[in-house]
């Protein structure tokens, strides 16, 4: 956020709302006004002054509309991996769209935006009450996903072809920089259709988005590993275990369920480089551990100590993400070669969870706050607005403009309250 400016924050809309809502029929909807906006920064001192021009609109139902809804179809598109309560959300879109805004058509997308791609071969799903009635309590996604982005001049000629106004684009910042795309081919093209990111990432990695859907289920089920591998630990002489957590470059997994689980000794996250060897290096910390505990946990998040991994860069997957070494079976291979030369014996049980724990339905309190991000995101998109996503901030939920939440990542503020209570929990040496 650097270079932010006020004009970053500012939401595109097709044009002006003369439709008044049918919301108004239920009486008890708080409307909103495009006035009401959330600073950026709520605290107040000389290090947050650079902040106070800083303000996002808040997300909320409008009184009036921009979409007539008798004559609208949305679209609902699931990209990129995993994360607990993707179904949550699917079902919530079309709750909000079908029963409260009385929207005839809401169509579902198979297999991420290839599904938008006539040559994937895929139909659109029509959605009904009965296709969505359970799927809430299921993890995954019924509509499938695929990471890769496809040409937003295909994607926009299947919205045409389709009658497609609203299409809500659900995933991490890939699919988002692909909505981006979208939206601005459908207004070089002069075309009125609304692009509504929801914004999905159990790394909790996107500028804006304080805490995203599925983050409190990852770290409820990693805790869960944790609490696993601190037991196999105990239970040995010399016992480690080492785990693996999902999170790309932001260490807020590993930092979370490590403060959860109140059980890890060795937290090693990307934000805060480390060293193998040396007296002060993480490898001597971990034998002087053992030596007077006799058994340890240590946790790593999959981004973390990739500058001590020799090798050639890997590239990129479909998503566009720079693809890392895996930092578990290096640890735990330069783990058990230092103690082999130190001829002490370790028992050191690695465990990598990540697929199982991206795959769980959601827990109550992700199953609301993606219920929140759906609703929320219908309101935009009915009200006009594109090119946004839902942002949450200060416990409110907010517009965001797409091509600011996406400029950088979200990462751990080493500074925080966050990381330093996983120093104080974990006692740790300060590297």
């Amino acid at each position: 956020m650097h270079d932010l400016r006020p004009q970053d924050l500012d939401i595109a809309s097709l044009g002006p709302c003369t439709i008044p809502s049918p919301l108004i029929r239920l009486q008890d909807v708080g409307f909103v006004e495009d006035s009401t906006r959330i600073r950026l920064e709520h605290r107040t001192g000389p290090q947050f002054d650079k902040y106070e021009p800083f303000s996002l609109e808040e997300a909320g139902p409008r009184r009036t509309i921009y979409f007539d809804p008798r004559k609208t179809c949305a679209a609902v598109v699931t990209c990129g991996g995993l994360s607990p309560g993707l179904n949550n959300v699917i079902r919530s879109v079309y709750s909000e769209l079908s029963y409260n805004y009385e929207v005839p058509r809401v169509l579902g997308v198979r297999d991420g935006y290839m599904g938008l791609n006539p040559q994937a071969g895929q139909p659109l799903v029509e959605m009904t009450p009965a296709y969505v009635d359970h799927i809430h309590d299921l993890g995954g996604t019924v509509l499938g996903s695929s990471r890769g982005p496809q040409e937003p001049a295909t994607i926009v000629d299947t919205m045409q072809r389709e009658g497609i106004d609203v299409l809500f684009c659900v995933g991490g910042d890939g699919t988002q920089r692909g909505a981006l795309g979208i939206a601005q081919e459908a207004r070089r093209r002069g075309l009125k259709k609304a692009v509504v990111g929801i914004p999905k990432t159990i790394d909790n990695d996107i500028q804006f988005v304080q805490t995203s859907f599925g983050y409190y289920t990852a770290l409820e089920k990693a805790q869960e590993v944790l609490r696993g591998a601190h037991v196999e630990a105990r239970c040995a002489p010399n016992g480690i275990g080492l785990v693996k957590l999902m999170g790309r470059h932001s260490g807020y997994i590993a930092a979370g369920a490590a403060l959860a689980s109140q059980d890890a000794n060795f937290v090693l996250i990307p934000e805060v480089p480390f060293k193998l060897d040396g007296e002060d290096g993480f490898l001597a910390a971990l034998e002087r551990r053992i030596l007077h505990k006799n058994h340890a946990l240590v946790v790593v998040a999959e981004g973390a100590g990739q500058d001590l991994m020799a090798g050639e860069c890997l590239g990129t997957d479909a998503s566009g993400n720079a693809k890392l070494q895996d930092v578990g079976l290096f640890l735990r291979e330069k783990i058990l070669a230092y103690f082999r030369s130190r001829s002490i014996e370790v028992n050191l049980k690695y465990l990598d969870p990540s697929y199982f724990i991206r795959s769980v339905p959601a827990n109550p309190s992700d199953r609301i706050l993606s219920d929140q991000m759906a609703r929320m995101a219908v309101h935009a998109a009915m009200s006009g607005k594109t090119d946004l996503l839902i942002g949450y901030m200060h416990n409110e939920l907010v517009h965001v403009p797409i091509a600011t939440a996406v400029a950088q990542k979200k990462q751990l503020d080493t500074a925080s309250d966050l990381w330093t209570a996983v120093m104080r929990s974990t006692g740790q040496p300060m590297w």
